[in-house]
């Protein structure tokens, strides 16, 4: 199969590492250069350059359209995926199979089945395959099923099974396997975003039974903007494991494990139906290196009643990671870091001491004071600039801004917040 003739491949070769905009209007146009083509590959191999750097390395690799590569998974949610499909399935025999990164030439890949029923571009399926003897990518867009044939074929991916159809009527009509993958389309069909997972495409809960019929788990990724605890009573206990992926403190995705419990799990119960259910799952909180996971029955969003009493020395700030933020997880950063909630809808935290691996950012407090003007002046004593936030405070962060007459930047973090007793008062931090 031919995607890309030797002309245009020169020409990608060439000019990859110049302004996309620019060579559209001064290249040469020649009967043998798919210019549009060449174009969409120079600008698809310096988004992956960012976004797949692996992939960027590999000679070969054809890119779709702009758009589609803006929409991809980026390098490390597609391989924290992978984690997750290498932890959830027991282990089993493994077989050698060829399959080339630009780290390894030969993987030992499980000897099990896997298929992802919304193919897309294939990158997340071009990880998720690494650990399967046999994957099969699934995809309705012909163009798209060209891509992944040539380009798990360029990734030296031999395991990999291209079928250009409707995932839903494949799911019906397949053999179970070990693991299925899902990304539903967040778009209607006058190409707005939605969000709710009923409005996706495929509708997930609709295949709620289907999917755990076939697979022995599934994962399903949806849209960082949803609330995880809808998200899961809307599967009515078939979630086992809830993962809010976030990368540069920026949440990217939410995603279900769908399945069948262990029996030996304490948490589930028999239904009358004989079938096991999870009573809660368990959710992880990523951002980069930081990761932590918790029992979601324990724990409970936000400040508990009778809550820790401040510290009397009030030393440091500390404002927890975005995966945590969407978690809610409040009650359990109090008792594992060992800090304290400033106030009710805050989300900061306060110490005496410096904890060294707060997931989230730290602030060393250089003083504490009211919003009368004798104390926003000893506050700011001669300050100009600061970075400004506000929680759960009667002042957004830009009328704060212009009360206080100061110019956004510099090394000062200046916080509005309320305090547990209702008090509203001004932090103002460094970095550390």
């Amino acid at each position: 199969m031919t995607i890309m003739n030797d002309e245009t491949r020169e020409f990608v070769a060439m000019h990859r590492n110049e302004d996309v905009r620019e060579l559209a209007l001064k290249a040469r146009r020649v009967d043998e250069l798919d210019l549009p083509l060449a174009l969409d590959q120079i600008a698809g191999w310096q988004i992956a350059g960012k976004k797949l750097p692996q992939w960027a390395s590999c000679e070969g690799i054809v890119y779709p359209p702009h758009i589609s590569m803006e929409q991809c998974s980026s390098q490390f949610t597609a391989q924290y995926k992978s984690e997750i499909t290498q932890t959830l399935l027991a282990p089993v025999v493994t077989v050698r199979a060829n399959v080339s990164d630009s780290a390894e030439s030969d993987t030992l890949v499980a000897k099990r089945a896997m298929v992802d029923l919304t193919g897309g571009f294939g990158v997340d399926f071009s990880y998720l395959a690494r650990g399967f003897s046999q994957a099969t990518y699934v995809e309705r867009q012909r163009h798209l099923c060209d891509l992944a044939e040539h380009n798990m074929a360029a990734l030296g991916l031999d395991q990999a099974r291209i079928v250009c159809g409707d995932g839903v009527e494949y799911l019906r009509q397949m053999d179970p396997v070990d693991f299925i993958y899902l990304d539903p389309a967040r778009r209607d069909e006058h190409g707005a975003r939605t969000y709710a997972i009923e409005d996706c495409t495929p509708n997930v809960l609709e295949l709620r039974n289907l999917l755990l019929a076939k697979s022995q788990c599934t994962l399903v990724k949806l849209s960082p903007m949803l609330d995880w605890r809808k998200a899961v009573a809307d599967f009515d206990g078939a979630v086992r494991e809830v993962h809010i992926v976030a990368t540069g403190n920026e949440c990217k995705e939410l995603l279900l494990v769908l399945g069948r419990p262990a029996h030996s799990d304490a948490r589930d119960s028999v239904d009358g139906a004989g079938s096991y259910r999870r009573l809660a799952p368990r959710v992880f909180c990523v951002n980069d290196d930081q990761r932590i996971d918790y029992d979601s029955a324990t724990y409970t969003q936000g400040l508990r009643i009778g809550g820790k009493p401040l510290p009397e020395a009030k030393n440091y700030l500390y404002e927890p990671n975005a995966s945590i933020m969407k978690a809610g997880c409040f009650d359990l950063v109090e008792e594992r870091f060992g800090v304290t909630q400033i106030g009710p809808s805050s989300h900061l935290f306060v110490s005496e001491q410096q904890i060294a691996d707060f997931p989230g950012r730290g602030f060393a407090i250089e003083a504490v004071g009211s919003m009368n003007k004798k104390d926003t002046k000893r506050l700011l004593n001669g300050v100009k600039q600061a970075n400004i936030a506000v929680r759960n405070f009667p002042l957004t962060a830009p009328q704060l801004r212009k009360k206080l007459k100061l110019a956004d930047g510099g090394t000062v973090y200046l916080f509005g917040i309320t305090m547990q007793g209702g008090d509203h008062v001004l932090l103002r931090t460094s970095k550390i």
